[in-house]
């Protein structure tokens, strides 16, 4: 509780930031630009919405815990509601996939404003085993590393990925990066990626848009262990992994302010 309240007063406090700071979004339009992020899909969720997921494994896919309910009712959607679209471009995706399994994170609370749990693996109906579709790695993020790339979906570029090759961490309190990159609808659980070692690791997904002031910033939650326990859900033996997070939820919706420091969050 205290590391979220720090966080909601750093939120609360205007933050010194400058026009183009952060690299510039960009379209993946071709096959060229696109090569290497086909891993990144987007999630067609009951045919009503979308979000943004990342391929961890030949069967797995990483996204945001808050995709999996109706934002509206709280309905907990079901596995065969979602489909994961890899590497979605232009009408085209490289490997089409169903979902066999949904798991959030048993500490999500979907009317809480603690990022920090916001995180669910969804496994496939089938592994991708295509060649052009890559699994990526995930860590953690290192402690003074400050640039950290996205790709990602949205509401205004639903057709095609688009990267933010260098935005910058803000911030740390508990499992919860502040940064600067360019998110919005259909962004939540875009893989947020370290390119200090040089190949891209994953060290974050995107949780939800906040405003310190009149600054927008993004929020993405931290993920070793996290998803450590996700895996450890998943690994269990039976379905119960679908009836552990059962919250009732609160609809938030773009105006909705997340309490009186000030700090509003909204799901992208």
């Amino acid at each position: 509780m205290k590391k979220l309240i720090a966080l909601l007063a750093f939120l609360a406090a205007p933050l010194a930031l400058h026009a183009g700071e952060g690299g510039t979004l960009r379209g993946l339009m071709t096959g060229d630009d696109s090569r290497g992020w086909e891993g990144v899909g987007r999630l067609d969720i009951a045919g009503a919405s979308f979000c943004t997921g990342a391929l961890i494994a030949d069967n797995l896919v990483l996204t945001a815990a808050h995709c999996l309910y109706d934002k509206t009712t709280g309905r907990r959607f079901a596995p065969e509601e979602i489909e994961f679209l890899a590497g979605w471009r232009s009408g085209r995706a490289e490997a089409y996939r169903g979902a066999r399994r949904a798991v959030a994170h048993p500490g999500y609370q979907p009317d809480g404003n603690d990022r920090a749990s916001d995180l669910a693996l969804i496994e496939l109906d089938q592994p991708i085993r295509n060649p052009s579709v890559s699994p990526f790695a995930t860590g953690k993020l290192p402690f003074l590393t400050r640039e950290v790339g996205v790709v990602s979906y949205a509401h205004d570029r639903a057709e095609m990925p688009s990267m933010q090759n260098t935005c910058h961490v803000l911030g740390r309190a508990r499992n919860t990066l502040v940064l600067d990159c360019d998110v919005d609808f259909g962004s939540s659980g875009a893989p947020v990626f370290d390119f200090s070692t040089g190949a891209p690791i994953i060290v974050s997904v995107v949780s939800a848009k906040a405003f310190s002031g009149e600054v927008e910033v993004s929020l993405g939650t931290d993920l070793m262990a996290p998803l450590e326990e996700l895996r450890a859900l998943l690994a269990a033996e039976g379905d119960g992994v679908f009836s552990r997070v059962r919250p009732t939820v609160t609809p938030m919706d773009n105006n909705a302010a997340a309490n009186r420091t000030g700090a509003k969050f909204v799901r992208p």
